[in-house]
């Protein structure tokens, strides 16, 4: 195979990557497991017992091209490299039968994995690694880089945060490397690497592991054992969910090796990179990105999926995917933006009783880039003093695809039942919430793009959709935490309503649905929810 890497020797600040769908909006049509997994397939029933039949590859000798008809044939460069031994059982099958009757989820998958498919296979050639693993993100994610599941796990390949950590992937506020195709990548075929190895060379027991976590297959394979029954991957009595994962697999692979054999047409994939890395040195606006690069803002952050907020972490990675049509024009147009004006900044002067939180909040931003830009070394900031804070260039609004952003999406999407919105209050979880409203833990969770393990906290608002009548929320669970209706006075700000009622600005912003860069008005209705116990008297 050519070495793809030598077609862009010429240009070393830009590298050939592969990435992004946009994908938002397509879960919907996307074929789970369970209403609430995103790791999808059919749901026929089969035999636990099946065995793995023999297939000729003689069998798919029929589908051949010539090797220049492959030339930029990304699917038929997959076909060929192919190397893990053809199976097909009663499990694999049902799988199969499922993509053969949707073929139109087929074509949309595909088509989506366009611009970053040449990049993964890229990555797993050089590593030696098996070719059909460029298909797993199908499974996992639908090859959706926003894609988040019930267990928190994040990115084209699913990946939850304690794996993340394990192979170095960073997380942060500004930052989360599950979401952006290179670092993901890099963690995910560096665990599939780990575990082949654990697992003495089984790609189907490190597949079913990649799943499941190897705990659960090692414990499976101890199992059969001591019980002196086969160990392979289709005798281990393993979860419903990772007994489905390998064969779903299995059954893509087969559809790629020959299309026609089933009845399908697969759409024409490019081989060639379809983003290049562009080294931006420092923070950037992604608005600012946008404009330079002449791409839309929605698109530039599907291209670069890892940034949660309204710029590039300002502790790196220092990079941005740009459409490999744009990077060179867009490399050049930042050459001409000196460093400092890169993001924008405000001087903000420090009031009586303002804490340095309170002043990220407010700008949004973090205790860390305020001190890093103003060369702090703690928390401590003096009244009268003067701090330089870096702020977006665009009202928050239009950073349509931040994480605030998305969030807002799903709340806001129509669903069957009426539509109530839940401020959280101290004690309650996404439990309590469901029972409260009669609805599942999973579904309320899903949508708040949320996942049920995670963290809640006070003052939240949810939105439910439920057929249950909806209870007062007014009195939280200890019964001292009460709803406000508050008129914006001549010189209110929300810093100062937010420090009288001993309230955050976040749940300010949050419960009223507005922009904290934006002034209030007098006159102007605010909705509050405070602790009595906690108020001056």
């Amino acid at each position: 195979m050519p070495d793809t890497k030598s077609k862009y020797s010429s240009q070393p600040a830009l590298f050939a990557a592969a990435v992004f769908c946009l994908g938002i909006g397509y879960a919907d049509a996307m074929p789970p497991t369970d209403a609430n997994n995103l790791r999808f397939g059919p749901h026929q029933a089969v035999s636990s017992d099946a065995e793995p039949l023999s297939i000729k590859l003689e069998d798919y000798q029929s589908f051949t091209t010539t090797a220049e008809q492959r030339k930029d044939d990304l699917l038929g460069r997959l076909r060929d490299s192919f190397s893990l031994p053809p199976v097909m059982n009663a499990k694999v099958q049902a799988e199969l039968n499922w993509y053969v009757r949707h073929p139109e989820y087929l074509t949309r998958v595909l088509n989506r994995a366009q611009r970053y498919l040449p990049y993964i296979f890229e990555q797993i050639e050089a590593r030696g690694l098996p070719a059909e693993l460029a298909l797993l993100p199908i499974v996992e994610s639908a090859y959706d880089p926003f894609a988040y599941s019930h267990g928190r796990a994040a990115g084209l390949w699913q990946i939850i945060p304690g794996t993340a950590r394990r192979f170095g992937i960073r997380q942060n506020w500004w930052y989360d490397g599950r979401r952006d195709v290179v670092d993901s990548t890099d963690g995910a075929l560096k665990y599939l690497d780990y575990l082949h190895e654990l697992m003495d060379g089984d790609w189907l027991h490190a597949i079913a592991s990649y799943n499941s976590g190897e705990g659960n297959v090692r414990k499976a394979i101890r199992r059969n054992t001591k019980a002196a029954k086969p160990t392979d991957f289709w005798n281990l009595k393993l979860s419903r969910e990772t007994s489905s994962y390998v064969p779903k697999l299995i059954a893509l692979v087969d559809i790629v090796r020959n299309p026609a054999k089933h009845g399908l047409t697969l759409p024409d994939l490019a081989y060639e990179q379809q983003f290049a890395v562009a080294d931006i040195g420092g923070q950037l606006d992604l608005a600012l990105a946008a404009e330079l690069a002449e791409l839309d803002l929605d698109l530039l952050y599907g291209y670069n999926a890892g940034f949660n907020r309204w710029a590039t972490d300002p502790s790196g990675p220092h990079r941005l995917l740009i459409p490999i049509e744009y990077a060179e024009d867009f490399q050049a147009a930042l050459a001409a933006v000196p460093m400092g004006e890169r993001v924008r900044w405000k001087r903000h002067k420090v009031k009586n009783g303002e804490a340095i939180s309170q002043i990220a909040e407010q700008y949004n931003t973090t205790l860390a880039s305020i001190r890093a830009a103003n060369k702090l070394r703690g928390n401590t900031i003096r009244a009268g003093a003067y701090l330089m804070i870096p702020v977006a260039t665009k009202p928050l609004t239009e950073y349509g695809q931040s994480a605030d952003a998305r969030r807002s999406k799903k709340q806001n999407r129509k669903r069957s039942g009426s539509r109530v919105e839940h401020v959280v209050v101290s004690g309650e979880s996404f439990w309590t919430i469901g029972r409260r409203y009669d609805v599942g833990t999973r579904n309320l969770a899903a949508w708040n793009g949320m996942a049920p393990r995670d963290t809640l906290s006070i003052g939240q608002k949810l939105i439910v959709w439920t057929n249950k009548a909806a209870p007062p929320t007014t009195v939280g669970s200890n019964g001292t935490t009460r709803k406000l209706r508050y008129t914006v006075r001549n010189g209110d700000s929300l810093y100062l309503i937010a420090n009288r009622f001993r309230i955050t600005i976040g749940d300010l912003v949050r419960w009223n649905n507005i922009d904290k860069n934006k002034i209030l008005r007098p006159g102007q209705k605010l909705t509050m929810y405070v602790d009595v116990t906690s108020q001056s008297s």
